[in-house]
């Protein structure tokens, strides 16, 4: 990955992350740099704690038939919150839960309506 695409993925989910914000899920993020920065976290927590917690945790993935995926979303997403101030879930877990859906449903959408990255 180079590092125009690295950019473009960090600034499209500040910018997923910025839109969640402002719908009536629970998730709160005061500012867009406070976006910025939680992409910016959330992107580091995915490509370091993710493996391990997906390794641990691969027996009952397999029992669920990958549904707790979703829940491990929803970890990574809580504990991206917990790391950055002024980056809020109203509801705990719940809002994490919808919160780590809803970010790769925009995410999906604007990777879309972008094209080529």
């Amino acid at each position: 990955m180079d590092i125009v695409s690295l950019l473009v993925a960090w600034l499209v989910t500040a910018v997923s992350l910025f839109i969640i914000s402002k719908l009536p899920i629970g998730v709160e993020i005061d500012t867009f740099p406070k976006a910025l920065i939680s992409a910016a976290v959330f992107g580091l927590l995915n490509a370091l704690v993710r493996p391990v917690i997906f390794f641990l945790s691969l027996p009952i993935t397999i029992l669920t038939l990958g549904l707790f995926l979703f829940v491990l979303n929803a970890i990574i997403f809580g504990l991206a919150a917990y790391l950055v101030h002024g980056f809020r879930l109203r509801w705990g877990i719940w809002s994490a839960l919808i919160g780590s859906i809803a970010l790769s449903i925009i995410n999906s959408i604007i990777h879309k309506l972008l094209g080529a990255f």
